[in-house]
């Protein structure tokens, strides 16, 4: 195993589905534009209420990105 080194980033997903899907969410959209992507740590989860039921959910996480090694 080689030693890596890693950039840490924050984003925040939303779903009007359930956690898991906020998370799926920022992680493809993330992946879609960013390159390296290799770990996520939630952070903190939020919501929306309305009504009395839960209508939206947001997840904040940090994603690590590994940094590229020159050849």
């Amino acid at each position: 195993m080689t030693n890596k080194v890693y950039s840490v980033t924050e984003i925040v997903g939303s779903s009007d589905k359930s956690l898991e899907d906020a998370i799926e969410n920022a992680v493809n959209t993330a992946n879609a534009t960013l390159r390296h992507l290799d770990w996520f740590e939630v952070t903190e989860i939020r919501g929306h209420i309305e009504g009395g039921k839960v209508s939206h959910y947001q997840v904040a996480m940090k994603i690590g990105l590994q940094y590229e090694r020159k050849s």
